[in-house]
This record gives structure tokens, C-alpha cells and sequence, in this order.
């Protein structure tokens, strides 16, 4: 295996720690944890991959541009748009909002870095074939699958029902969260791309479908305080009957 370099972060996600198993199959036939060999990014280039191929986990070498790897590289993308975010959050929190409508985005900030940790989670999934996993290897589970549904419907209830669809903009925290959602979406259709050309984890295809329905409501969410406070103007909604603007400047 190269060294780890961020060509290939998912590996330091994957590999456990050094009181793991010898990579010896367990008595069930599944691999058992395979042995540490560093999880710590020692340099930032390993020239392994300037032939255009990387290790999966497991060590299995492919093409940068296989099913697996393009999954799992618009989850990498996904993790960074989710980033631009929170700092677009920061941000609006930096000027002084009224604490009813700060308090809940101070807490949709918490949610966001958790949901961050789970995508590492979730590129290591991808980033492993079933039969290379092992006992103990951290994974999305139905309980990650949950616990999005639980989000949305707590970031959901104050909501006015939607009447039509919402044009992305008003706030930049909302249109952030709009474009984690359109993210998420594209990183759907490689997984669906991928999961046709070989296996993928059970919980993980409704886990990012229930992701893209989670950056909706909290764009949704987001726009409705900062308006609630006067940070922001209403959300805009697609009319079918708008009129053209006129054409003089």
C-alpha cells in the first residue's frame, strides 16, 4: 500500500488502529481487521498515482475514473461544499441576530459537523468492495439512516407547508445549503452509477438519497430565521405566470 496522501484520505478513515487484527480471515470468512500500516497523511505527494490508477481499501488497484472511485470522490466534494456552509453560517451568525433565531442555527452548525464526520464514514464505505470489509469496519447504517429522518423532521416542524418550488437564493447560508443539496444529488447518481457494476452497503444508497431531502429542509430552514429576524428577504417561489422584465436598464 503507498503512503497515505490526500489522493487517497479514505484509507486513514478505514484502516483501524493498531491493536487490529492480523488480516487473516475470521471464522465466518469475512476478512478480519487488517493490521495498521499508518494512518497518518506523511506527505502530500507519493507519485503512486501518476499512471492514473489508486488502492482501494482492501488494496485492490483501479483507475481513478472506476465507478468506486468517482463515488466516493463526490462524497469528498460533498464534505467540502458542506464546509463553505458552515462558514457561510459563521457568517451570518457574526452579525448580532436575535437569540430566537440564532440559538437554531447554532445548533443546525453542530449538525452540519456531524454530518461531516459521517461523510468520512461514508467515503470509506464506498472506498471498500463488501468482500474486502471486516468485522468492526465503521460504516452508514440504518441508524445514520435515521437519524437524517429525525433531523429533517425536527428542522422541518416550524416550517410553513411549501406551496411550490423554492428558487435558490435569499440568504448565502441558504443557497450554501441548496448547493450541498444539488452535491448530493450528482454524488446519488455516480453511487446508482456504481452500485449497477458491483455491490454497495445496504444503508447507504437511502442515506444519501435522505441527505439531499436533509440540505433542502435546512436551506428551507435557514432562510425561515433569518427572515423571522430581518436578516434576510423571504424565500422567492417559482410562479409559472411571471412577467418578463422589461428589457431597459
Amino acid at each position: 500500500m503507498p503512503p497515505l496522501s490526500h489522493d487517497n484520505p479514505m484509507k486513514a478513515i478505514a484502516m483501524p488502529d493498531e491493536s487490529a487484527d492480523s488480516p487473516e480471515s475470521n471464522a465466518s470468512g469475512r476478512p478480519s481487521r487488517p493490521a495498521r500500516r499508518g494512518n497518518r497523511i506523511t506527505r502530500v505527494y507519493t507519485r503512486a498515482g501518476d499512471a492514473g490508477t489508486t488502492e482501494l481499501v482492501g488494496g485492490r488497484t483501479v483507475r481513478k475514473n472506476h465507478p468506486r472511485i468517482a463515488a466516493y470522490g463526490m462524497v469528498d466534494e460533498l464534505q467540502v461544499a458542506v464546509g463553505a456552509a458552515r462558514e457561510a453560517l459563521a457568517a451570518a451568525l457574526a452579525d448580532p441576530l436575535p437569540e430566537p433565531a440564532a440559538a437554531p442555527l447554532r445548533r443546525l452548525g453542530e449538525h452540519l459537523i456531524y454530518v461531516q464526520n459521517l461523510l468520512f464514514t461514508a467515503g470509506a464505505d464506498l472506498a471498500t468492495r463488501v468482500e474486502d470489509r471486516w468485522a468492526g469496519m465503521p460504516l452508514i447504517g440504518e441508524a445514520d439512516v435515521r437519524y437524517l429522518e429525525s433531523l429533517i423532521d425536527a428542522l422541518n416542524a416550524p416550517l410553513p407547508p411549501l406551496k411550490d418550488f423554492v428558487l435558490p437564493g435569499c440568504h448565502p447560508l441558504a443557497t450554501a445549503c441548496h448547493v450541498c443539496r444539488v452535491i448530493c444529488r450528482r454524488t446519488e447518481r455516480e453511487l446508482e452509477t456504481l452500485a449497477a457494476a458491483e455491490p454497495v452497503g445496504d444503508a447507504i444508497r437511502p442515506f444519501i438519497n435522505r441527505l439531499s431531502d436533509l440540505f433542502f429542509v435546512a436551506a428551507r430552514r435557514a432562510a425561515h430565521e433569518l427572515r423571522t429576524a430581518g436578516a434576510a428577504p423571504a424565500e422567492t417561489l417559482w410562479r409559472r405566470d411571471l412577467p418578463r422584465p422589461p428589457l431597459e436598464f
